[in-house]
This record gives structure tokens, C-alpha cells and sequence, in this order.
């Protein structure tokens, strides 16, 4: 029976919309309404956060707050990193996507020598680097640093020296280096991406199983395609965007909804399938931002869902 430990991490500060700070406390506040103890069962730990830099000038245009962004990864690969060290099966519920560098980078410390997997289940691809971005929103940009990719080659921001020597270092958290290879990622249900990340995955040849095609060819198949892809990985690391799920289905309680998604029992199917490879070593959930639910607190109901069922397979396996 594996343990759990929950990393609570409320920063915001790489989003371009503020609200989902709040996105850890709607979930807890969706299993208080929903009379589950869920959040009583399990070790956890908070994590400081630096989202009173909201109301500071903005400095880097195209990495906004990418400094204290950087220190937020840190912070986060140090806890994911411990806690897998100690042997827990990892939860970590992050206010917005850019910390997921993070938690990829603190799973590659914690295995330095090993192979790192990561399942991507959004609506977005956050290939972006600050030579790319058009918004300059940091959580559009952690698969690139995770995988040491600057995208010159499509480059239309003239970036600052500064900013270029922090894009550089936060590629570095945790451990030097890129954190996986191109081939040990897999994209479920992204829909809404730029040219750029367009000429991106087909450079990379990323795979991406969209919502469409899951649902024509099968959920078991493709995720059968998807660990045989992975079989080579020691560990899997799984980052469930809440923007995955159809916002006019569930819920526009995300910093930026997109049509056309998952509902809540697909992302348990993938999850739970993943699980059941015995790989999967570290789970998180993102992008709730109740500021922004015109249905109460919907979204952050779905994403504790999804955790609540998921979860006895994580101790199962």
C-alpha cells in the first residue's frame, strides 16, 4: 500500500488571469461540501508563494515575474523531490500550470539516472518559450524548459540578456539539463495551440491524443499506444489541467476554457489506466480558478472528483 502526500501549491503568479491561488482551497471546499474527509486522510505540506509580485511592475514582457517564477519551481521541485525520496506517491494541487516545471524537475532529482515520463492532459501544449510567447504568461512555457527547448528557431521576441539568463536557470531547477526526452511525452486532448507549437510537435513528433479521436478509436486503445510509447520510462509523471475538461459542459471556472474537451470520467479512465502501470509516481492538478465559475464552484468539484475516485488506485498500486 503506497503513501500519500499532498503538496499544496497556491502560486499563480505565471498566469495571466489571478484567481487560481483559490484554486486549492475550491477543491478542498468542494470535498467539505460533499461531507468527504478526503483532505484529513493524507500527509501534506504548504509551500510559500510569491503572488504579492501580481502588483509589481512588470519587468520581463515576454517572461512575466519569471524570476519569482523560477524560485516558485525550486520550491516545488525541493518538496516533490522529498517526497518521493521518503517513498510517497506524490498529489500536487498547483494554483497555475508554470510550477509544473517544478514538480517535473523534482521528480527527475529525486531519479536522476532514470527515465522520466510525462503525460500532459490539457487543452494547451505550453511549448512556449519567451523567444516564442505571444502573452508572455509563464504556464504556457514549462514543457519547453522541462525539455531544454529555447524554439529559436522560431523566434519573433527580441528577449533581454536578464531575461534570458533566468529562462536558462529555471531550465536548470533541480537537476541540470532538459528533464525528459521528446519522446517520453504524450499530450492527451490538446485543442488549442499557436503555429509555433504546431511546427513544434511536428518537429518533435509529439504525440497528441485529441478528444475526438479517443472517442472514435477508444479510450483503452489509445492508452495502450500510450504506454507502449512510455515502456521505456522508470517513472511516469501525470499533469491534469482542469482547461482539459469542456468548459460549456462543466465548467469556465479555468484561466482560459476551450470547447470541446473531456468530461471528468475520461481523465479518471487515463488516469486510472496509467496508474495500473505501476510507473506513475507523482500526480497534479491545475488551473482551477473559482474567481472566474459562473456555476458555483463546478470546476473545482470535477477536478476533486477526478482525485477522489483516482485515488484508491494510486494506494492500490
Amino acid at each position: 500500500m503506497k503513501q500519500i502526500k499532498i503538496i499544496k501549491n497556491r502560486s499563480d503568479i505565471g498566469a495571466g488571469t489571478r484567481g487560481s491561488d483559490m484554486g486549492v482551497d475550491a477543491i478542498e471546499v468542494a470535498a467539505i461540501n460533499a461531507n468527504n474527509d478526503y483532505f484529513t486522510r493524507f500527509e501534506y505540506v504548504e509551500l510559500k508563494t510569491d503572488n504579492e509580485t501580481v502588483y509589481y511592475k512588470v519587468n520581463a514582457l515576454f517572461a512575466k515575474r519569471i524570476k519569482k517564477v523560477r524560485k516558485q519551481c525550486e520550491r516545488v521541485s525541493g518538496a516533490v523531490q522529498k517526497s518521493l525520496s521518503e517513498g510517497n506517491f506524490t498529489i500536487v494541487l498547483s494554483g497555475d500550470h508554470s510550477s509544473a516545471l517544478g514538480t517535473i524537475s523534482g521528480v527527475k532529482a529525486a531519479f536522476p539516472n532514470d527515465r522520466i515520463g510525462v503525460v500532459w492532459i490539457d487543452a494547451h501544449a505550453d511549448l512556449h518559450s519567451p523567444f516564442t510567447t505571444p502573452s508572455g504568461n509563464v504556464h504556457g512555457m514549462p514543457l519547453a524548459a522541462a525539455l531544454g527547448n529555447d524554439n529559436i528557431e522560431y523566434q519573433i521576441n527580441e528577449v533581454f540578456e536578464s531575461t534570458q539568463t533566468i529562462w536558462k536557470q529555471l531550465q536548470n531547477v533541480g537537476v541540470d539539463g532538459p528533464k525528459l526526452l521528446p519522446e517520453d511525452l504524450v499530450f492527451f486532448g490538446v485543442r488549442d495551440t499557436e503555429p509555433t507549437e504546431d511546427n513544434i510537435i511536428k518537429d518533435f513528433n509529439l504525440r497528441n491524443y485529441k478528444v475526438e479521436e479517443i472517442r472514435y478509436r477508444g479510450l483503452e486503445n489509445c492508452l495502450n499506444e500510450a504506454l507502449k510509447q512510455l515502456e521505456n520510462c522508470d517513472h511516469i509523471y501525470i499533469s491534469f489541467d482542469v482547461d482539459s475538461l469542456d468548459c460549456d459542459m462543466i465548467s469556465r471556472g479555468t484561466g482560459t476554457p476551450v470547447s470541446k474537451g473531456f468530461d471528468p470520467n475520461e481523465v479518471i479512465a487515463i488516469v486510472k489506466q496509467l496508474l495500473s502501470s505501476k510507473k506513475v509516481v507523482c500526480f497534479e492538478i491545475t488551473e482551477v480558478n473559482p474567481l472566474l465559475d459562473t456555476k458555483g464552484n463546478r470546476m473545482a468539484e470535477a477536478a476533486f472528483e477526478v482525485l477522489d475516485t483516482v485515488t484508491p488506485h494510486i494506494i492500490q498500486y
